[in-house]
Formats: C-alpha cells, structure tokens, sequence
C-alpha cells in the first residue's frame, strides 16, 4: 500500500514530489506517455522564478525531479489507465497490466496542446513552433508569425504577440472567428493584426527554423506561400483524463473539477496542474498546484490516522 502516487512528472507532478517526499511520505510518481510534460517541448524558459538567465524547459523539469528523488521520490513509468475507490484507499490500474494500491493519489497528467498534425510540424518544434504565446514570444521580437486558431485563445495569443512581433497574422479556416465579440473588437482594432481566412496550414518549411508555410485555401484547395518566422498554434487544449472519465468529475471539455484546495469529488484524490487549470496554464502556476495538492495530501493522512 502506497501512502502516495502521483501521475504526471511536469513541473506540477514534480513539485507534489518535492512536498510529498520531505514529509517522508516517500511518493511513487509515474511518468506516462509525455515525460515531463510540456515544458519538455519549451527551449528558453525566462518567467519562472529563479532563473534571472533563463532555463531550458528539459533542464528546469531535470532539476525538479532530481530534487525531488533526493528526499525520496521514487520515479516509475507507465500509464494509468482506471482507478477505482476502495475501502480506505484508491486502486489505480496501469496500461502495463500493473494494479497499485494507495492512500491519496495526486493527478498531475497535464493537457496536450492540439497540434496540426501535419508531418513537418515535428521538424520545426522548438525551433519556430509553438503552443504558448506567454512563454515563447519575447523570442520573436521583431520578426513576423502566425497565429492558427479562431477563438478567445487565439485573440489572446495575437494580441499579447503584438507587443514583440511587427506583425502578427491569424489563420483562421472559417470565415468568421469563434472568439468572444470583445476579443474580437481588440484584435481587429490592432494595426499590428491581420486576418487570412477560409485557410489552414498545409506545411510548414525552413531550414534550421520556420521560414514560411504552405497555406491551403479550403474552399479552392489552391496551396499559397506565407513567409514568417514563427508558427504559435491555438487551437486547443486536450487534458489527459480519459482513465478518470465516469469515475472523477470533470467539466465540459474533460478537465477535472477540483476546488481551490485541489480536492476532487474522491475523497483521497487530488488534481493539479493542466489537468484541472483552464486558464492560466503556466509553469509557475502548475508547481504551485502541485505544492497545495501535495500538503493536502498530507493533511488527509494525518486525518485518516
């Protein structure tokens, strides 16, 4: 019997490790399929705390797990697929066949940004690719980039672009965006935003990084050049909480219901990170979930007692 396991070894799986570890509770954490997480994808990371130069996303979520494996973390992979509340525990069963049982379970599983899923969108992550305006903007000061994507998301990302880009052009392929009329209003009042419509990205070229892509008008079919130095993709969020579905409540697109103290409807079960954050998204903001889920782990445990 586990006292805890925690799911996802991002930033925020990484940080419940930490928390979890130096109350002794030695946390088994399993990886899945994505270890590490999104940040795994970043290059430069300039807005975390601590970092006044800078870390790479990789080396940031290295240096958490490491951390956390010094106070007794132990780190497993594997893919959760099922849990099951039991008497006075929670059955987790994995995509290996393999069934642990445990006290508190953390889910820190994260949300997968949609990608095109066009064959060389692969070649240019990290080098002119991205999901993350906030994140990976301020390396694109001066240069020219694409937003794909119609709604709110989308409208925040060019908008937010504008303050390094000279010029910030959404691709979207309808005819109308399916943002809200206000993040409307202030993208198309931007003199720095415009619009390509009725197109989708065909492919993506350059050399070492983005130069350009290959536009597709989805009406005619006919394939246009679009030279640009950056590619930032908003089109959605997937959270990895398939293994939870019926059993966890979740909301309309799939992500956990947690309170502001990272309970879920299980007792015994928490969420942090992606997997239960709509809105912000950000590093910082999933370490500090995992920090709230893990002392409340804690805290369940010396009330079980």
């Amino acid at each position: 019997m586990e006292e805890v396991i925690i799911l996802g070894t991002g930033i925020g799986g990484c940080t419940a490790a930490i928390y979890t570890a130096r109350a002794d509770l030695k946390p088994l954490v399993i990886s899945g399929h994505e270890d590490g997480g999104q940040l795994t994808l970043t290059t430069d990371v300039e807005n975390f705390p601590g970092f006044p130069e800078g870390v790479q996303g990789p080396e940031l979520v290295a240096r958490a797990k490491k951390q956390a494996e010094r106070f007794g973390a132990r780190f497993d992979y594997d893919f959760a697929s099922g849990i099951e509340k039991k008497e006075g525990h929670i059955e987790v069963t994995f995509e290996s066949g393999k069934v642990l049982e445990t006290r508190t379970l953390i889910i820190a599983t994260g949300a997968s940004a949609r990608w095109l899923g066009i064959e060389s969108e692969a070649k240019f992550k990290g080098r002119g690719v991205t999901t993350c305006a906030t994140c990976d903007g301020a390396f694109f000061k001066d240069k020219e980039v694409i937003v794909v994507g119609g709604g709110d998301s989308a409208m925040e990302e060019a908008l937010f672009l504008t303050k390094f880009c000279t010029k910030v052009t959404v691709v979207h392929r309808r005819e109308e965006l399916r943002a809200s009329k206000i993040m409307q209003e202030k993208a198309r009042k931007n003199d720095k935003i415009s619009f390509i419509w009725n197109s989708s990205v065909d492919g993506i070229y350059g050399e070492k990084v983005v130069q350009g892509v290959k536009l597709k008008d989805v009406k005619t079919n006919e394939i246009t050049d679009f030279p640009c130095d950056g590619v930032f993709l908003a089109i959605g969020h997937i959270p990895n909480t398939k293994f939870v579905v019926g059993k966890i409540d979740v909301d309309e697109l799939g992500y956990i219901k947690a309170d502001r103290f990272s309970h879920t409807n299980i007792p015994g079960v928490f969420a942090a990170g992606d997997v239960q954050d709509t809105r912000f998204r950000q590093a910082i903001t999933a370490a500090g979930s995992g920090c709230m889920a893990a002392m409340e782990a804690e805290k369940y445990l010396v009330e079980l007692e």
